[in-house]
């Protein structure tokens, strides 16, 4: 055990812009579609560089934007020069089109995506998932959002059009020539950090706004970087949804912790403000969040109040009907525990981030779960130094209770998650109802140096 040794990862300090390039907006596609994965350029910070893209000439894939009941047909096209494949994290879909780690698309080949989407409205997104090779595709540039739409949510009236606005924040390491991905045994540990915060693939952007009730859709869709969300005016921010869509009632907080792989979807009034103020998405610094999170706060983006309007929108009382999932239907309870740091081989770091002291197998099923079963999961890292967003492909999940660390739930872990952050000395325990879809998915840490280095394993649904 390397316990005593610093293997932990340092931070890396974020360089913040200028910000005087515009937010960019994600084009949006219906759910018959092609995604074509490929080697391209995008302009960031003003200069043309490589990336890898879904489309061309984009760091960031299309936005696809489904009602719920409908079927999709989205063509995938390998142009890489690797294997690759397409997770859809988030979506309640078949194991055989979830994008497991080992089903994978060569070079020049292409797959189709046919599903049907059975869920509540909500964010979701899309990514790589080769084992192994997950942070550095992704890292380079292999994103984007993936957004339903139900009649309950419509109902609502929220802020939309312009008024709605997606938000893919990343780190990124950027040079003159590209995007660079080359972990240290360090960053293996810590989850590998940039210095250039991007927006929808624009460094250090703003927006303008008016002076009125503004949808905000957020994904954090960095490789490790957890973020601590606040406005730099210190204005409320109502949480009206998360990973799993709506929650059923509005949470009015002033910050709010987003780890990788996680949503939010929260509504900012800037009523009041004066024409040409500058209000400022930051992150502010945070404890507990092991050696190299929470170390530094830096703004993300700007929003300027460029117009004032007259805005009629009230926040609904109630959001959404989400009914709690008694612990006691529960048939059983699989414990997880998150492994420290062991030493193998000298120097050899691989394997470091285990579950149950078990790393990543494709020939193995390290869980047998029966269809429509109710379980309780524990996480446990009450024994860990690293923060761990643990992520279950293909359900939606409650969270019950959090022990240790911070003892306690968030605002935004009310209603349905699929990825929950489980800090350093804390434990966390969620409640699944499994479906009838069965077949082999993986549940893992979205760092996704953590998950690459074998954290991840496999429940077979039968």
């Amino acid at each position: 055990d390397g316990g005593d040794m610093n293997m932990g990862g340092q931070p890396v300090p974020v360089i913040e812009g200028n910000f005087n390039r515009l937010l960019p907006i994600p084009n949006t596609v219906s759910g018959n579609t092609t995604l074509a994965a490929q080697a391209t350029t995008a302009n960031i910070n003003g200069s043309n560089i490589s990336v890898l893209g879904y489309q061309a000439n984009d760091i960031l894939g299309p936005a696809i934007r489904v009602n719920s009941g409908i079927n999709t047909n989205i063509n995938f096209q390998n142009d890489l020069s690797e294997k690759s494949n397409i997770h859809w994290h988030g979506l309640k879909i078949p194991a055989n089109m979830d994008g497991h780690p080992a089903a994978l698309v060569n070079p020049g080949s292409s797959f189709n995506y046919q599903f049907t989407i059975n869920q509540r409205a909500g964010l979701c997104w899309y990514h790589p998932h080769p084992d192994r090779a997950t942070g550095r595709q992704s890292f380079q540039g292999l994103a984007g959002l993936f957004i339903i739409n139900d009649a309950e949510e419509a109902a609502l009236n929220l802020p939309t059009g312009i008024y709605e606005i997606p938000l893919v924040i990343q780190d990124k390491r950027l040079t003159s020539s590209g995007i660079t991905y080359n972990p240290s045994m360090g960053e293996v540990m810590s989850g590998y950090m940039g210095e250039t915060i991007i927006v929808n693939g624009e460094a250090s952007p703003y927006t303008e706004v008016a002076t009125g009730f503004y949808r905000l859709r957020i994904l954090n869709g960095s490789n490790a970087r957890i973020y601590n969300l606040a406005l730099s005016n210190n204005a409320d921010m109502i949480i009206i949804g998360n990973d799993g869509g709506l929650l059923k009632n509005p949470a009015t907080v002033k910050s709010v912790l987003l780890s990788p792989g996680e949503r939010l979807d929260i509504l900012v009034n800037f009523a009041g403000l004066t024409t040409g103020t500058e209000v400022f998405f930051e992150s502010r610094m945070f404890d507990n969040g092991g050696s190299a999170q929470g170390k530094q706060g830096f703004k993300i983006m700007k929003f300027i109040i460029t117009q004032t309007i007259y805005d009629s929108f009230t926040l609904p009382a109630s959001l959404s009907s989400v009914n709690a999932i008694s612990p006691s239907s529960s048939s059983k309870t699989r414990n997880f525990i998150i492994n420290a740091m062991q030493m193998s081989d000298g120097m050899n770091m691989t394997g470091i981030h285990r579950i149950n002291d078990k790393i990543y197998d494709t020939y193995r099923i390290d869980e047998n779960v029966s269809a429509n079963a109710i379980e309780i999961w524990v996480f446990d890292n009450s024994q860990g130094d690293e923060p761990h967003p643990m992520h279950l492909h293909g359900v939606h999940f409650q969270v019950l209770e959090r022990s240790g660390g911070r003892a306690q739930l968030t605002a935004s872990e009310n209603g349905w998650k699929d990825t929950v952050l489980v800090m350093p000395r804390e434990t966390v325990k969620i409640i699944i109802p499994f479906s009838t879809l069965t077949g082999v998915f993986v549940f893992h840490c979205h760092n996704l140096e953590h998950e690459d280095d074998g954290m991840m394993l496999q429940y077979q649904l039968t």
